[in-house]
C-alpha cells in the first residue's frame, strides 16, 4: 500500500452527498463512519484541494441529481450512481520529486478532464494516507452518467458510449487502459512508479489490508501493556493467515527442484498444493477451501514456481565451493549500507567548532568500518579492494545507465508516433461518412452547402489523408491493433523505467564506494571514464 496505486469503487449510493462529505469530513479509517467532536458535529479534514468539473454554478449532488432526473437514469436502487477512482502516489515522491499536494490536485484534475469528459466528477486530494504513509492520493468521484457528447475513448467499446444519457463502464479493458495512463502520467511528471499492468508479487486486497492493520493496531496495544510490566515482548509485526503461508511458501521454495519435491516440503509445514487448470491453490490446516496463487501474489503462481524449479536445480549442478578471496561486488554492495560516505573536513570546519569534531569522529568510524570490511571480504588492503570496483565495474554500471535511458527516449519517440498514428486512423474513420453524404447531394449548391456545414469534418478528414500518404500507406491498420500497440510499448517504458531506477541506484551505491576508497587511501582513483572524457 506505500507504492503509487490505482483502484476503483462502484457505489449504488443515491446520495451523492456522501461522497463530498467523505472527502471533507475527518472518517474513522476502520469503520469508515465519520469523526465527531464532543458536540456530534463532523470534523473537517485538515488539509485538503478539492474541485468540480462540469457543475456549473450547482454543488456535485445537486448537478448528478438534476442530470439524471433530465434523463431518467440512476432512479432504482440497483442501479450504480457513481464510480470512485483513487490514485495514490509512492511516500517517496515528497522528499525525492517535490511531490505537494498542488501538484497532485492539478494532475488529478488533468487526468479526470481528458479520461472521463462528459461527467461530472469532483477531483480530491489528501496529503496523507489513512495508514500515515505520507502517500499523496488523489479522489476522482463521477456521475455514472454521462451528460455530454464526448469523442470515442480508447477504454470504449460500443458506439454509443459517445452519447450524452449513456453510463460509463468500467471494464476490465478500461482499467488495463487508466493503469497504463496513470503510469504515464506518473514518468511524464517525474514521479516514482511501479509496473500497474503486469501484476504485483505480493497482492494484498483491500480485506487483508484492514485485517493487517486492526492486528497491528492490536497487537501494538497489547504489547504496550507488556512493556509496563516488563514482561518480554515476541512479537512486534503482525502477520495474516495469507502472511503466514506466503511465507511458508517461500521457504519450501527456496530449494525446491520439482513440484513433487515442493509439494512434499509443503505437506510437511501442513499445507497441500494443487494444480488445476494451469493455476496453483495452497490449502492449510485451517480451511476447508484452498487459497488460489492469483489471491497471494504473482511469486506464488504457476509460472514463477516452476521457474524457481529449473534454477534451484541449475544451481544445485553447478554448486561449486565459494572463494572467500574473492567476493562478488554486489556482496561488496550489501555489506557497503554501513558504511556511510565521508564527511569533507574543509566544509566542516566551515561549520563550526561542535560540527569538525563531530565529523572527525563521524570520518573515523567510517573509515574502521570500511577497514574491517575490506579485511572481512579477504582483501588484504585498500588497493586490491580499489581494484575490484575500479575502472570497468563503474563504467560498467553508468554505461547501463546510459543505455537504459537511450532506450527509453527510443520507445518514447515509438509511443508519441503511434498515438499520433492511432488518433488519425480515429478521426479518419469518424469523418469517412462525409465523402459518401456528398456523392448523394444532386448538384454542386447542394454540394458546396453540405461542404460547408461539414467543413471541419472535411478538414479532420483531409488532414488524415495527407497523413497517410506522406507515410506511404495503402492499408489501414484498425484503431484496435494500434491501441494494443501503444499499450505494450508503455508497459516496455515502465519496465525500461524500473530497470533505470534499479540501475541508477546501483551507480550510485558504487560511486559512494569510489569515494570513501579515495578518502582511505588520500589519492584519486583514475577511471578510464573520466580519462576519455
Amino acid at each position: 500500500m506505500l507504492l503509487a496505486t490505482f483502484k476503483h469503487i462502484s457505489s449504488k449510493n443515491a446520495d451523492y452527498s456522501a461522497a463530498e462529505a467523505y472527502l471533507t469530513f475527518e472518517h474513522d479509517e476502520f469503520t469508515m463512519k465519520p469523526t465527531l467532536d464532543e458536540n456530534g458535529r463532523l470534523i473537517p479534514r485538515k488539509d485538503y484541494r478539492i474541485s468540480t468539473l462540469n457543475c456549473g454554478d450547482e454543488d456535485f449532488a445537486i448537478a448528478c441529481l438534476r442530470a439524471n432526473l433530465r434523463y431518467g437514469k440512476n432512479q432504482k436502487r440497483e442501479d450504480v450512481k457513481s464510480h470512485h477512482y483513487i490514485i495514490s502516489f509512492d511516500p517517496k515522491d515528497v522528499p525525492d520529486h517535490g511531490l505537494n499536494i498542488d501538484l497532485a490536485q492539478s494532475l488529478g484534475e488533468k487526468f479526470c478532464k481528458e479520461h472521463f469528459p462528459g461527467h461530472q466528477a469532483i477531483v480530491c486530494t489528501h496529503p496523507d494516507g489513512h495508514n500515515g504513509s505520507g502517500n499523496v492520493h488523489v479522489h476522482i468521484v463521477i456521475n455514472s452518467l454521462r451528460i455530454e457528447e464526448v469523442p470515442f475513448m480508447p477504454y470504449m467499446d460500443r458506439p454509443c458510449d459517445t452519447q450524452p444519457g449513456m453510463k460509463h463502464r468500467c471494464t476490465n479493458a478500461a482499467m488495463e487502459y487508466f493503469r497504463s495512463e496513470v503510469m504515464e502520467m506518473c514518468h511524464d511528471a517525474g514521479l516514482y512508479q511501479i509496473d500497474l499492468l503486469n501484476g504485483s508479487k505480493t497482492r494484498v486486497t483491500e480485506h487483508e489490508y484492514w485485517a493487517k492493520k486492526k492486528g497491528q493496531l492490536a497487537l501494538d496495544e497489547e504489547n504496550a501493556v507488556f512493556a509496563e510490566q516488563g514482561l518480554p515482548i515476541k512479537q512486534t509485526k503482525f502477520e495474516t493467515d495469507k502472511d503466514k503461508l506466503r511465507e511458508e511458501i517461500r521457504k519450501a521454495l527456496s530449494d525446491a527442484v520439482s513440484f513433487e519435491d515442493f509439494a512434499e516440503k509443503l505437506l510437511r509445514r501442513g499445507i497441500t498444493v494443487k494444480e488445476s487448470r494451469g493455476r496453483l491453490s495452497y490449502l492449510t490446516p485451517d480451511r476447508t477451501k484452498a487459497i488460489t496463487a492469483r489471491k497471494l501474489g504473482d511469486d506464488f503462481d504457476k509460472t514463477t514456481v516452476f521457474a524457481a524449479f529449473v534454477r534451484n536445480a541449475k544451481q544445485v549442478r553447478t554448486k561449486t565451493p565459494l572463494v572467500h578471496s574473492a567476493p562478488t561486488m554486489q556482496d561488496f554492495i550489501k555489506q557497503q549500507n554501513s558504511v556511510s560516505r565521508t564527511v569533507d573536513m574543509e566544509a566542516a570546519k566551515a561549520k563550526g567548532k561542535g560540527y569538525e569534531h563531530w565529523a572527525k569522529i563521524h570520518n573515523l568510524k567510517n573509515a574502521s568500518r570500511a577497514h574491517v570490511l575490506y579485511k572481512e571480504m579477504g582483501f588484504d588492503s585498500p588497493e586490491a579492494l580499489a581494484a575490484a570496483c575500479d575502472t570497468a565495474r563503474c563504467d560498467a554500471a553508468h554505461a547501463k545507465v546510459d543505455d537504459i535511458r537511450t532506450k527509453m527516449k527510443s520507445v518514447e519517440a515509438s509511443i508519441k508516433e503511434t498515438k499520433e498514428f492511432r488518433d488519425y486512423v480515429l478521426n479518419y474513420h469518424k469523418t469517412r461518412y462525409v465523402i459518401d453524404e456528398l456523392k448523394t447531394c444532386k448538384n454542386e449548391k447542394a454540394r458546396q452547402k453540405y461542404r460547408d456545414e461539414h467543413d471541419s469534418d472535411f478538414i479532420i478528414l483531409n488532414a488524415a489523408k495527407r497523413y497517410f500518404d506522406s507515410k506511404g500507406l495503402k492499408k489501414l491498420p484498425s484503431y484496435k491493433a494500434l491501441q494494443t500497440e501503444v499499450e505494450q510499448l508503455i508497459k516496455e517504458k515502465n519496465e525500461l523505467y524500473n530497470q533505470y531506477q534499479t540501475a541508477k541506484e546501483e551507480a550510485t551505491r558504487l560511486d559512494t564506494i569510489r569515494h570513501n576508497i579515495e578518502q582511505t587511501l588520500g589519492r584519486k582513483i583514475e577511471h578510464k571514464q573520466e580519462q576519455e572524457r
